[in-house]
């Protein structure tokens, strides 16, 4: 069996000493898209962020690819290809859409192919080159997010966590949003984080909900989607 890109093992945390994670199982493939669904306050923003190295364990432990990198810091883990694109987008307001970008890259890893990097971004988000010059701040909502990718994208990531994309988003954008998602699924491997439960299952491969800190369903998107619990609990059917 292929080692799973991302591998978690009993892993547990939280805010200081209020506990959110509770001893979780989960592993990421190599390709494609995995869902993490769940109600809010399920604990999936804090497993984003303790995945991405800024909210630290306090026991279980990381694999990534099949090395523990458990105590490792959020800038090693840049570095060593993991990127979080955080809910809220929280772009830099006041440097420009190109100072955002370039900020993306500021890892040795990437630093050197800045330039082809921002070629790529600008490839796919032409919004992104119109407005270079542009304070983050100007930018709408929808905008903001294909910053905030893109600000991701920069760091040259084999991992991209992305925490609640389509939040705040009107209706036609966050569609644009799950085509986006599509579409870069075929380049690098995603964990969405997402309350449109019937759009993420439809873009994933693998799925998993998390209830109160802990994995209460996981196997085959179609499958989930498909499960008699997710139907009701998610999709109103």
């Amino acid at each position: 069996m292929t080692e799973p890109l991302l591998r978690i093992e009993s892993l547990a945390g939280g805010y200081g000493a209020t506990r959110i994670l509770h001893g979780l199982d989960l592993s990421v493939g190599s390709d494609g898209v995995t869902a993490l669904l769940g109600a809010n306050g399920a604990g999936k923003t804090t497993l984003m962020k303790t995945l991405a190295g800024v909210l630290p364990a306090s026991s279980g432990r990381i694999f990534f690819r099949g090395e523990e990198i458990t105590g490792r810091n959020a800038a090693e883990r840049v570095l060593a290809g993991i990127v979080l694109v955080p809910e809220g987008r929280l772009v830099f307001p006041d440097l420009s859409v190109h100072e955002n970008l370039r900020l993306g890259a500021v890892n040795r890893r990437a630093r050197a192919g800045w330039r082809g990097a921002l070629e790529e971004v600008h490839a796919i988000f032409p919004k992104l080159l119109e407005r270079r010059h542009q304070a983050a701040a100007t930018l709408s909502g929808g905008e903001q997010q294909m910053l905030a990718i893109g600000r991701g994208l920069m760091a040259r990531p084999s991992l991209m966590l992305l925490d609640e994309p389509t939040l705040g988003l009107a209706p036609v954008v966050a569609l644009h949003m799950f085509e986006l998602i599509r579409t870069l699924s075929s380049s690098i491997t995603l964990l969405v984080a997402e309350q449109d439960v019937r759009r993420t299952l439809d873009v994933a491969r693998r799925a998993y909900v998390i209830d109160n800190g802990r994995v209460a369903l996981e196997g085959d998107a179609g499958e989930l989607a498909e499960d008699p619990k997710i139907r009701q609990a998610y999709l109103g059917l």
